[in-house]
């Protein structure tokens, strides 16, 4: 039996450099978003399937712990450490690499990649995507996706909790 070859989802997981590179050998649109992607739920796996559709590659850039702690989310965040976000976000099939940034914006990672999309939840707009500029400046797009209703991280949280 042939078939297409399988990538185990350790090997998506790349450094800035492989990701350039495979960046580089890429021949169609190359799509990017990044999160924290803390408690994996359905609203995540929706939203990458559509990022994902809008090209022919996704990269994710993924929140090092130590960047996840810098943005406040809250006590004890990150919930799951950032080489198991990292390996189950790779087993995805929408999600190509995933690269982790320890930065509290990807901005630098964006204008390294130079994607031909910026895809970024509908809770932000146009204007509080962070390297939406760069990407425009060079002929690529931002795309908003809309959101799954009742699926979030802090839902999820409540409910692991009981509270909710």
């Amino acid at each position: 039996m042939t078939g297409a070859r399988f990538l185990g989802s350790a090997a998506k997981i790349v450094g800035l450099g492989d990701a350039l590179a495979w960046r580089r050998a890429a021949s169609g649109p190359v799509v990017f978003t990044n999160g924290v992607f803390d408690l994996l739920h359905a609203g995540h796996v929706a939203y990458l399937e559509d990022a994902r559709a809008m090209g022919d590659v996704l990269i994710v850039g993924l929140n090092s712990d130590a960047s996840v702690r810098s943005l406040a989310k809250g006590t004890g965040r990150p919930f799951v450490p950032e080489t198991e976000r990292a390996r189950v976000l790779a087993g995805l099939a929408a999600v190509d690499r995933i690269v982790l940034f320890d930065d509290p914006t990807p901005l630098a990672l964006i204008e390294a990649l130079a994607p031909d999309v910026l895809a970024k939840g509908a809770d932000y707009t146009r204007a509080t995507v962070v390297g939406a500029d760069v990407v425009e400046s060079r002929g690529g797009r931002v795309a908003l996706i809309p959101l799954v209703a009742h699926q979030s991280t802090s839902l999820l949280a409540e409910r692991i909790r009981g509270s909710h």
